[in-house]
């Protein structure tokens, strides 16, 4: 299993976008945790898996709570720069995840064209509307916290996360 960086139009290459607001914690964290998990799984194929944030500042660091909490799970994300989503972004990923259900749908209503690639985190384990708490600006507590809680919501919907993105990664491939 490889994990690129990369758009390929391969229907091997499955790609997951985490979503948050300023692209600093949340997003970053989970797509860490969800590589991690990826690469732990030993899946087929290549994987590519990145974050963006909906009100993100282009290339600002990672905040030190997210690093030093990803740190001790021996996960390092201190190469990450923070993004804002666009049209282009979200159209070169086959499942977008979100932090918050603000975050959904606000991606739908300005981008109406990923709707059914967009969902909530806590969906993919069965959940509506349970948003991740945003720690940005708290105790390293709150950031093991919010890291916990994702880890649970990526482990519960691990499988559901492997079959979107699979299925997303086939249909992209297929002539319309």
């Amino acid at each position: 299993m490889a994990v690129t960086g990369d758009f390929d139009p391969n229907p091997r290459v499955k790609s997951v976008l985490f979503v948050c607001t300023a692209n600093l914690c949340r997003s970053p964290m989970a797509a860490a945790l969800f590589r991690d998990q990826v690469e732990q799984a030993q899946l087929p194929g290549e994987w590519r898996i990145e974050s963006a944030g909906t009100w993100a500042n282009q290339g600002e660091p990672v905040s030190e709570g997210a690093r030093t909490v990803l740190a001790k799970r021996g996960l390092d994300i201190r190469q990450h720069r923070s993004r804002c989503v666009s049209g282009e972004i979200l159209g070169s990923f086959d499942l977008i995840l979100t932090m918050e259900q603000g975050h959904k749908e606000a991606l739908i209503a300005e981008f109406p064209v990923i709707t059914g690639r967009v969902f909530q985190l806590a969906e993919m384990a069965g959940f509506q509307n349970q948003n991740v708490a945003d720690p940005y600006g708290r105790s390293l507590e709150e950031y093991e916290a919010t890291a916990k809680e994702i880890d649970l919501w990526l482990a519960r919907g691990f499988h559901q996360i492997v079959a979107l993105a699979e299925r997303y990664a086939k249909r992209r491939t297929q002539p319309r």
